[in-house]
């Protein structure tokens, strides 16, 4: 009977808009009106209790704080907050870096394009695709679409570049019956290597087996820096490129370059008449090219241009070809890395009695 009372009581404090006052740390057990009010039940119409004196307005409510659950919080946003600084400073010191070694404007390209891929998802495996030549969409409809240009039904040697997104484009050469030529990775484990179905597709192999890197190691045969071959097209990788004056942008190691001042050099394709075609994803054609941004000397541009898409054909604007080995751009340590370039300078240089110039240092 009391408690059943004092249910009743409650029922009509609270109807008339009086608030009993929580006593914390109190039982909910006791209902009075005297100013000291207790604790309703879980169950009372008054869902929220308020301390207060009976007639009097209720101060506002009275919350919990959990000070460790706080503190907690507190240092893991702490921690999200310093780890995205930290990735923010590697970013920046990481620019930095590359701005040095390389033309900056070449490096805000990079950035730009890499990081777009793979926002939008416009990559393919490996990833991620940033200090890549990236692999991309559809890049097989892109070798397609380039198989069809007359330029590459006629030539007999191409010369394509051993990154992943051109992959396809080394097996299309095989299936028309072509010669591949391309150079081991980096060149520093080799020149470059010659590749065909007749010479190289042994009985039982698979073709797919000589696109890879280590198809070609393994089934190319090696070339001699004096071994006499014409190449008839080059196709090369890109990270982006410009549609106006052909002007490419690599992962910035410049190997195509080394590679074609190489081959120009020894006369194994004409400079000025070898047409060069990369294989990109439409992203990739960057019509905002900066106005600031002009080619070194060494930098090879493209005649053709050819996306999963359309095929551009740069026009008069191209800019110039290179032709030669530029030995004034060529560092220490990159000389140092690659076995045919030094036989090559020490040749040259017994031949004409002179020393060739030298580069500045860089960090590989």
């Amino acid at each position: 009977m009391q408690r059943a009372s004092r249910r009743m009581l409650a029922l009509t404090l609270c109807s008339t808009g009086f608030t009993p006052r929580l006593t914390l740390g109190r039982p909910l057990d006791a209902i009075s009106t005297r100013a000291e009010v207790a604790t309703l039940p879980h169950h009372s119409p008054c869902t929220t209790a308020r301390r207060a004196t009976i007639g009097c307005r209720a101060p506002p409510p009275m919350l919990s704080f959990d000070e460790s659950a706080y503190e907690e919080d507190r240092l893991a946003r702490d921690g999200e907050a310093m780890a995205a600084m930290a990735v923010e400073e590697a970013k920046a010191a990481e620019d930095a870096k590359f701005a040095v070694l390389r033309n900056p404007w070449k490096w805000v390209i990079r950035r730009r394009i890499w990081d777009l891929m793979e926002a939008e998802d416009f990559a393919c495996q490996p990833r991620p695709v940033h200090h890549r030549i990236p692999n991309f969409v559809d890049a097989d409809k892109a070798a397609a679409r380039m198989g069809r240009l007359p330029e590459f039904k006629a030539a007999a040697m191409v010369k394509v570049n051993p990154d992943t997104p051109q992959r396809a484009v080394r097996r299309l050469v095989l299936s028309q019956g072509k010669v591949l030529l391309t150079p081991q990775p980096r060149l520093r484990t080799g020149f470059f290597s010659t590749l065909s179905v007749a010479d190289n597709l042994r009985a039982g192999d698979q073709l797919d087996q000589l696109t890879s890197s280590k198809g070609v190691a393994q089934h190319g045969t090696q070339v001699s820096l004096d071994a006499g071959y014409t190449v008839d097209l080059v196709v090369v990788g890109s990270t982006a490129v410009c549609p106006t004056t052909g002007a490419r942008v690599g992962k910035g190691e410049g190997f195509a370059e080394l590679e074609w001042g190489i081959l120009s050099l020894q006369g194994n394709l004409d400079a000025q008449s070898t047409l060069v075609v990369t294989t990109v994803h439409d992203c990739q054609v960057v019509d905002d090219w900066p106005a600031d941004g002009q080619l070194t000397k060494h930098d090879v541009p493209v005649d053709v241009i050819v996306t999963p898409t359309r095929v551009i054909r740069v026009g008069e604007g191209r800019a110039p070809k290179p032709s030669g080995v530029m030995w004034d751009l060529l560092s220490p340590q990159k000389l140092a890395q690659i076995k045919v370039l030094r036989d090559l300078k020490e040749r040259i240089e017994a031949e004409t009695g002179q020393p060739l110039p030298q580069g500045p240092d860089e960090t590989l």
